[in-house]
This record gives C-alpha cells, sequence and structure tokens, in this order.
C-alpha cells in the first residue's frame, strides 16, 4: 500500500467520522434537545459547545479539513484521473459546506450562547435568545450535515473508482516496460 492510499484512507475514516457525529446528532441530539423547555435547552447547548471542543473532534474536523487537499495532491497525475476529481470536488465541499459554514454560521451562534448567561435572564429573554438561536443553528446543521455527506460519498467514489483505474494503468505501465525489456535484448 502506498503512501498516498494509506493516506487516502485516514482521510475517508476522518471524513466519515464527521459525518457520522453531524448524523447522529441530526437524528437524535437535535430532536431531544428541542423538546426541552427554553433554558433546559439553552443550558444543554451551552454544555454540548463546551464539550465539543476537544482534541478527539479537533483532530477529525480539522484533520479532514488537511487531509482532503494533501490526499487530492497525492492522487494528482497528469492527465488528471477521477479520483482527482472525486477528491478535489470532497475537499471543495467540505472545506465551504462543512468548514466554511460550522466556522462562519455555528460557531458565531455558539459563540453568543455562550456569553448568554442563563442564570441572570428573565424567561421573556431566554425565549427571545432560543428563538435567535435554535433555528438558525439548525438550519446551518442541516447544510453541514448534507455537505458533509456529499464529501464523504466523494471520497468514497475515489476509493472505489480510483481502485480499478489505478489497477488498469499499473497493467498497461507494466505491460509497456515489459515490452521496453524485450525490444533491449
Amino acid at each position: 500500500m502506498t503512501f498516498a492510499n494509506i493516506t487516502l484512507l485516514v482521510t475517508a475514516f476522518t471524513t466519515a467520522l464527521i459525518a457520522g457525529l453531524f448524523y447522529a446528532y441530526s437524528c437524535s441530539v437535535n430532536a431531544g434537545l428541542g423538546k426541552l423547555p427554553d433554558a433546559g435547552y439553552l443550558a444543554a447547548m451551552q454544555s454540548i459547545n463546551r464539550e465539543i471542543l476537544n482534541p478527539l473532534f479537533f483532530m477529525s474536523f480539522m484533520g479532514t479539513l488537511v487531509l482532503l487537499p494533501v490526499s487530492t495532491w497525492l492522487q494528482y497525475s497528469h492527465p488528471a484521473s477521477m479520483r482527482f476529481y472525486f477528491l478535489l470536488a470532497a475537499t471543495l465541499v467540505y472545506a465551504i459546506g462543512t468548514f466554511g459554514v460550522t466556522i462562519m454560521g455555528n460557531v458565531p451562534l455558539n459563540n453568543a450562547l455562550d456569553a448568554f448567561n442563563i442564570q441572570a435572564a428573565s424567561p421573556e429573554g431566554i425565549s427571545e435568545h432560543r428563538a435567535q438561536f435554535e433555528k438558525p443553528w439548525n438550519q446551518l446543521h442541516r447544510i453541514r450535515t448534507i455537505a458533509n455527506a456529499i464529501a464523504l460519498i466523494l471520497v468514497l467514489m475515489a476509493c472505489i473508482i480510483g481502485q480499478s483505474k489505478q489497477s488498469n494503468e499499473s497493467k498497461e505501465a507494466k505491460r509497456q516496460n515489459s515490452q521496453k525489456v524485450v525490444q533491449s535484448l
């Protein structure tokens, strides 16, 4: 197994970890939190947003952002293969639709929520803050979840398509080398 293929495997793994995190959150956590009263919802989101800032999350979330373009670059050849194009598309979808949406949308909402003092707020203030946070955050989360799922599918397509194309290219290279050896005799 080549370094490029090992890198691609690790890239697929980290992309899948984040896709799974966002998918599970969409299927369970958001639904459960949505049933909480306003103060409970805000307190739970504050806690979750603080706890997710840990090395394991950053390793997969930021790691994917680094590994996708590295994998893309490692797969480049002239002419460019389908594997390269799938990885290039995955890189762009993840960078813009997952990472970009998170940094430009979800994180500012999380920061505003973190600064909100639930204990000092009135019930009306709590209700208003939830209304300003919940719907936009969930909409942005849907976008990044879908983008990450698309990025994962593109990476998996690169893994599948790349194998057969690489195998054919390898066979052709071996055939050409054999012909050169025979011709030199």
